[in-house]
């Protein structure tokens, strides 16, 4: 068998960062897109959660590993963070003018269009647990998401713009990513977590799930056991797949001759220049790392969890 060849300076690099565990499921769906591709992820999992957090503390977050990321050499980055990419990824965009940003978001509009909007009347009440009930002919679609994303502008813009809202149980879950980072997916206080914040979306019946923060499909076989009888047969959407087709198309239309300039272009406004291509790689033969400031054992059982066994870890400053 011959040998993979090393990644050099014709392999795009693709940044990759989440407030912690979370994006590694986004992470798996990019390398089985983009196979060989470099990748670069940054784990921010000792300033996690950022769902819970305001919006200047997510953009100077985002922003700290925007630099990181571009300092690696990354060419394009992905924001695999819901909750980042409705506080940050405008301002990222701005500040960044010349390097492509993906962002994440939850995946409503494929639920609405799953199936026709309800005709019947709808009752909406908010009960103690803030979720917002709806009650009509059509099973609801139940979405799961941090209280930032929620209550962002980005999130209320995007509501605003589809029809069918009041088929929507918009469920925010405290707390559960934070579980999910720290304790583990399969911890009791995690579990406890889920039940609670599935419990309206039982009720409601709902057969569609939005799965609205990245950290969610690591529970995705308990969420189904909390959703109750038919739990099993719901459909749940993580629009991991959707942000690697995107991060794709974009990469398709990079001029290579432009992406080689900006990796060498001095650097401005205090970030420091990219640095040398790494010549560790993995067995696909392109380099596959991780950025933590977390627990790197935690980072690595999810890893190998997503299908990410041959992840190496380091320790992100």
């Amino acid at each position: 068998m011959e040998p993979t060849p090393a990644a050099d300076e014709t392999t795009p690099c693709i940044g990759v960062f989440d407030s912690g565990v979370g994006g590694l499921t986004v992470l798996a769906a990019l390398r089985r897109q983009l196979p060989k591709a470099r990748f670069i992820y940054a784990a921010d999992s000792a300033f996690a959660p950022y769902g819970e957090r305001d919006a200047a503390y997510v953009l100077a977050r985002s922003q700290h590993l925007t630099r990181f990321l571009l300092r690696k050499g990354a060419d394009i980055v992905v924001v695999a963070c819901n909750t980042a990419t409705a506080l940050a990824i405008a301002n990222l965009r701005q500040q960044w003018l010349h390097t492509p940003f993906i962002g994440i978001e939850p995946a409503i509009k494929p639920a609405l269009a799953h199936s026709a909007p309800a005709q019947a009347r709808t009752v909406q009440d908010r009960s103690a647990d803030n979720a917002m009930h709806v009650s009509h002919s059509l099973a609801p679609i139940g979405v799961l998401a941090t209280p930032g994303t929620l209550a962002s502008a980005k999130f209320q813009a995007l509501l605003q713009s589809l029809g069918g809202r009041d088929r929507l149980v918009l469920q925010p879950c405290p707390g559960l990513a934070e579980a999910i980072e720290t304790l583990g997916p399969q911890a009791r206080e995690t579990l406890q977590l889920l039940t609670q914040f599935c419990a309206p979306l039982r009720s409601a019946h709902c057969k569609v799930v939005v799965l609205g923060c990245t950290h969610y499909p690591l529970v995705a076989t308990a969420l189904r056991a909390a959703l109750g009888p038919g739990g099993s047969s719901a459909l749940l959407l993580d629009p991991a797949d959707a942000v690697a087709t995107q991060t794709r198309r974009v990469l398709a239309g990079m001029d290579k001759t432009a992406q080689l300039q900006r990796r060498h272009v001095p650097p401005r406004d205090g970030d420091a220049a990219p640095e040398p291509i790494p010549t560790q790689t993995t067995d696909c033969g392109v380099e596959l790392t991780a950025y933590t400031n977390g627990d790197p054992a935690q980072l690595l059982r999810i890893a190998a969890a997503c299908g990410l066994a041959d992840l190496a870890v380091r320790t992100l400053a």
